[in-house]
């Protein structure tokens, strides 16, 4: 029988992510629209985000941080193509997007000294290989994948490279270890619920160093200088953004920074997010068709928690037929209304992908797992008929 208790918010995309508890429109009633983001008020809002950000995060001394174009993709393309090249470089893939830096850097860019270390889905790379005296490149979460580094004990802080990493469904879940981390890049779309189209992009002091001291050999187009004439262009992490922002979006991340800090800032998002992935655990413990992609529970994303499908009969199909049963299931689920946009990424093993960012309700996430249980029933016992 279907489950009678609904999630109350049934968006569980890992991105675009579901807006704050509380949300309407009317959050957006304060945004400027009609006027130049050049003007006081549009600089006063950009400023703000900036600052809301690193003060939440608890960003060091030192550290500048930006607002982007073209989203978390647009951030590590701006510091790959402005820093890369002065040193040899590692990148350590596990998943979809840090695949796409490697390809980028190798084919785009093509670095001659250059070394990947990959690792299949629910793995990650062997860690102690990376190299500090070389710049090494790293999603701190693997959104596609649901695998994360545990800690930043493999980064050395001695290092002579850079520590770039793409934390984007990270940052405002877990805590990062920002001292060891030289540039960090997010979006506004993932954990605190923002609208698309706009990156984050923080430095530290050694990136400022190297974008103040080095030359790539490569043409810059203009939307990824950051630096003139051996100086770093301040406005950019001021609020004088490259481009042309949405003053939208502008009061929609306000309005998601300003939830973090009424309900406690840091802590309390990370705790909200482990609270969904703790939920998930409990479930899956005693549910045997399922089990986390993750292969190593140390290594388990609280916010794209993805899972595979072991039961027997399931394991038994085509892997056509197993894309097309995991498809099944949250096509149900989308069907009913109780659980959007959960299928596995594309690019990754067939399975499901359940967002556990702070802005999802801990008491959505357990009412979802009845739905996953009456789906998988729905949709084994359909497919083992039609057989």
């Amino acid at each position: 029988m279907k489950p009678a208790l609904k999630p109350q918010n049934p968006c569980f995309s890992s991105g675009p992510c579901a807006k704050r508890p509380g949300w309407s429109l009317n959050a957006l009633k304060d945004a400027p629209l009609g006027r130049s983001h050049r003007a006081k008020i549009g600089k006063v809002k950009l400023a703000e985000v900036i600052e809301r950000s690193k003060r939440i995060l608890g960003m060091p001394e030192g550290y500048v941080l930006g607002i982007v174009p073209a989203s978390d993709t647009g951030a590590i393309e701006m510091a790959m193509w402005s820093m890369l090249g002065a040193r040899g470089v590692d990148v350590f893939a596990w998943e979809s997007f840090g695949a796409g830096w490697a390809t980028d850097c190798k084919n785009q860019l093509k670095l001659a000294d250059l070394h990947v270390h990959k690792a299949d889905y629910g793995r990650l790379p062997d860690l102690s290989k990376a190299k500090w005296d070389r710049d090494v490149i790293f999603t701190f979460n693997g959104t596609t994948s649901g695998v994360r580094v545990p800690n930043g004990d493999w980064i050395a802080r001695d290092r002579q490279g850079l520590a770039i990493c793409d934390a984007t469904s990270a940052v405002f879940a877990m805590h990062l270890p920002w001292d060891k981390l030289d540039v960090v890049t997010w979006s506004w779309q993932k954990v605190l619920g923002g609208e698309g189209a706009h990156g984050m992009l923080a430095l530290s002091p050694r990136a400022v160093a190297r974008l103040t001291s080095y030359t790539p050999s490569w043409p810059l187009p203009k939307i990824f200088q950051m630096s003139k004439s051996g100086k770093l262009i301040d406005g950019i992490f001021v609020g004088d953004t490259i481009n042309t922002p949405s003053m939208l979006c502008v009061e929609d991340a306000l309005d998601g920074l300003k939830w973090a800090e009424q309900i406690g800032g840091l802590d309390a998002l990370v705790k909200r997010s482990n609270d969904n992935l703790r939920t998930l655990e409990e479930w899956a413990a005693k549910t045997p068709w399922i089990d986390f992609l993750a292969e190593d529970p140390k290594t388990r994303s609280s916010t794209s928690i993805c899972f595979k499908i072991v039961d027997p009969w399931y394991r038994g199909l085509s892997p056509e037929e197993q894309v097309d049963g995991a498809k099944k299931i949250a096509a149900l689920l989308e069907k009913e209304g109780v659980a959007y946009d959960i299928a596995a990424y594309r690019d990754a093993p067939p399975g499901l992908r359940i967002w556990g960012g702070a802005t999802v309700e801990t008491y959505d996430i357990a009412a979802l797992t009845l739905w996953l249980e009456w789906a998988w029933g729905e949709v084994k016992a359909s497919m083992s008929k039609a057989a």
